[in-house]
C-alpha cells in the first residue's frame, strides 16, 4: 500500500492548494459532543438512514417531520410500545413513506436504544466510547444488535451522527484495490481487519481522523 504522504500529494495536487483540500474534508465530532447527543435524537437518525437507503434522500428528508410526529419524536420509550396495529395504522398514512419493514425497524431499533442506554446510561455512551481503531468493530455490532443495519447503512449512520469512520463507498473500495490492499468490496473480517489496519495507518502517520482519510482515498480515484 502507498503510505499517507503520497495520498497528500495526490490530494493536493488534484485540488492545487492546502486550502481546497481541507474544504472539501468532514469533521467529525468530539466524545463528549456524542455522548451529548440524546437517545431519541440516536433513533430518529437511525431510522433515516434506514429511510434513506434506496430512495432519494432529499424525499426522505422532506417527510421527515411527519415522521418525527407520527413516532412520537422518536422517544425510544414511547416507540418501543407500538404494536402491529400502530405500524397497521401507519401504513395509511400518507404523510409518511409506506415500507412495513421499514416502519417496523423503529420500534425494534428503540428496543436496541434502550438496552445499551440501560446498560451504559445512554446510547451516546456506545458511539463516542467505542475506539476508532476499531470502528469496523462498531459496523458489526450495530447490524447484529440493530434492525437493518446491515451493509454500508452503519458506517453511513456513523458518518451522520459524526463518529469518525471511514466509508467503504464504491470509490474507496476501488482505491482500495489499487493498493492492494482488498480484492473486492470488503465484507468477511479478514477483508474488514485489512482495511482497518491500511486506515489505521494512515491515521497514525497524519493525525487525521478516519473520516478524511476516506474522502481523500475516494479521490484518488479517476472518473
Amino acid at each position: 500500500m502507498r503510505d499517507y504522504h503520497w495520498l497528500h500529494e495526490y490530494c493536493l495536487n488534484r485540488f492545487g492548494s492546502a486550502a481546497a483540500l481541507e474544504a472539501q474534508l468532514p469533521q467529525s465530532k468530539s466524545a463528549d459532543e456524542l455522548r451529548a447527543i440524546t437517545d431519541d435524537r440516536y433513533l430518529s437518525l437511525i431510522s433515516l438512514r434506514i429511510f434513506r437507503a434506496g430512495l432519494k434522500h432529499s424525499l426522505v428528508d422532506a417527510k421527515w417531520p411527519a415522521f418525527e410526529e407520527a413516532f412520537f419524536g422518536f422517544d425510544p420509550h414511547k416507540v418501543v410500545l407500538m404494536g402491529d396495529e400502530h405500524l397497521e395504522r401507519l401504513m395509511h398514512d400518507q404523510r409518511l413513506i409506506r415500507h412495513l419493514a421499514k416502519l417496523g425497524s423503529v420500534p425494534r431499533n428503540a428496543r436496541f436504544v434502550l438496552d445499551v442506554a440501560q446498560e451504559k446510561g445512554r446510547f451516546g455512551t456506545l458511539i463516542a466510547d467505542w475506539p476508532v481503531g476499531d470502528i469496523v468493530g462498531l459496523w458489526r455490532y450495530l447490524a447484529k444488535y440493530g434492525n437493518q443495519l446491515g451493509g454500508l447503512s452503519a458506517p453511513r449512520l456513523l458518518r451522520m451522527v459524526g463518529k469518525d469512520t471511514f466509508i467503504p463507498t464504491d470509490d474507496v473500495v476501488a482505491a482500495l484495490r489499487a493498493q492492494g490492499i482488498v480484492d473486492k468490496a470488503p465484507s468477511s473480517q479478514k477483508d474488514l481487519a485489512a482495511v482497518q489496519d491500511a486506515f489505521n495507518r494512515w491515521q497514525a502517520d497524519s493525525g487525521r481522523p478516519l473520516c478524511q482519510l476516506s474522502v481523500m482515498l475516494a479521490h484518488t480515484v479517476n472518473h
